[in-house]
């Protein structure tokens, strides 16, 4: 049996795309009857998987990272040094960093690139962490045995970027738990009736409140709809407030207070698959995405995708006419404002999409991810 060390800490904070990601493989690692796994939590080591994030983490982190002159510096400081220590101890035959860089680790590695969004979007990060990973990454790709990506569109920016050959390099794509699927009325109406929302009579848009996501967009789009119809439809936002987001509660401030618009802040996953399979449909505009879980997770419901035509979302959505959604250009404010208005009238289309989201989703699952990231693994060791 080998032992792999797994970087588990992404597990400390409520969970977003990476977080679902770093969940699922360690769950499944757990399953397999030739790894012995052991989780890495920023400065702890554990055979467990947590289900729930460290409320230390998730309040006190964010200070931290604003009152504290190097935090980042110091922090990964001392995760280095735990994780070395340890890891040394215990000769794992394999480290699986999700999540961008590498820890010190002398034998082979798998590394998981999700994007290269402060590359290609540096204006959508904070500077800090620009600065960082452009200190700090590509090191740690080139140490890396195997590198995974989530999509066929990050693999060919690894190639464009930073020369990496393709062979290195392996795409598996993510998945949607079996909790993401269609609902009736009765099944939507424990999460929805709370929040004063009622099955298929509204618009979603779910992530983090951030630039890249691009709200600003689907905002104006939406602020262009009829009245009438965006006193039957509201626009619900289902995600954390991340940062940067002033302008972006200044555009809402007005809809805020007739309603037109809901703020549900981080919503627990069972309760976010209820509100995604009550939504009319998923308004999803993100200028750059190396996956996107949250269009993947609205076609597993049924429910149709109105996105972005960029990174990697036509591979999660696909093409215009053969999956589960409508495309559009993601400054093309007249192109979404017209996708909501058909979406919200045009029942016949909108069902047709959603058949579509349906059929289409299927080939995405957690199972495959898992069986293709255990793959690598084996490829890994046998290079070393």
């Amino acid at each position: 049996m080998r032992k792999i060390a797994f970087n588990a800490s992404a597990l400390l904070s409520p969970l977003t795309g990476i977080g679902q990601y770093v969940r699922h493989i360690a769950l499944g690692l757990q399953q397999q009857s030739d790894w012995e796994s052991e989780f890495f939590y920023d400065v702890f080591w554990s055979r467990e998987v947590r289900d729930a994030p460290l409320a230390l983490t998730t309040k006190l982190l964010p200070w931290v990272r604003q009152q504290v002159p190097f935090s980042y510096l110091l922090r990964r400081l001392v995760q280095h040094r735990r994780f070395a220590a340890h890891a040394k101890a215990e000769r794992f035959d394999l480290y699986h960093e999700p999540n961008l860089l590498l820890l010190p680790f002398d034998g082979p590695s798998v590394l998981t690139v999700h994007d290269l969004s402060w590359i290609r979007h540096p204006e959508a990060h904070p500077a800090k962490r620009v600065r960082a990973m452009n200190q700090y990454f590509e090191p740690s790709l080139r140490r890396a045995t195997r590198v995974l990506t989530d999509s066929d569109f990050v693999k060919r920016e690894l190639m464009d970027v930073f020369g990496m050959p393709a062979e290195r390099i392996q795409t598996v794509p993510l998945g949607a738990e079996d909790l993401f699927r269609p609902m009736a009325v009765d099944e939507t109406r424990a999460a929805l009736t709370p929040r004063q929302l009622t099955h298929g009579q509204y618009l979603l848009a779910v992530g983090t409140l951030e630039p890249r996501k691009n709200l600003g967009v689907a905002l104006r789009a939406y602020m262009n709809l009829p009245s009438a119809l965006r006193h039957r439809f509201p626009l619900v936002l289902a995600g954390m407030k991340g940062w940067s987001t002033g302008m972006l509660e200044q555009q809402m401030a007005p809809l805020l207070q007739t309603g037109e618009i809901r703020l549900l802040g981080y919503v627990p996953r069972a309760e976010l698959a209820a509100i995604i399979a009550g939504a009319a449909a998923l308004v999803y505009p993100s200028i750059y995405e190396g996956f996107g879980l949250p269009p993947l997770e609205a076609m597993r419901c049924g429910v149709p995708v109105i996105a972005s035509n960029v990174s990697s979302i036509p591979e999660v959505v696909g093409r215009n006419g053969s999956g589960g959604g409508i495309l559009i250009d993601p400054q093309d404010v007249d192109g979404f404002q017209q996708a909501m208005s058909m979406m919200l009238t045009a029942s016949d289309v909108r069902a047709d999409l959603a058949n579509n989201a349906l059929a289409y989703s299927k080939q995405f699952s957690w199972e495959r991810t898992v069986t293709e990231t255990m793959a690598a693994y084996r490829l890994a060791c046998g290079k070393s």
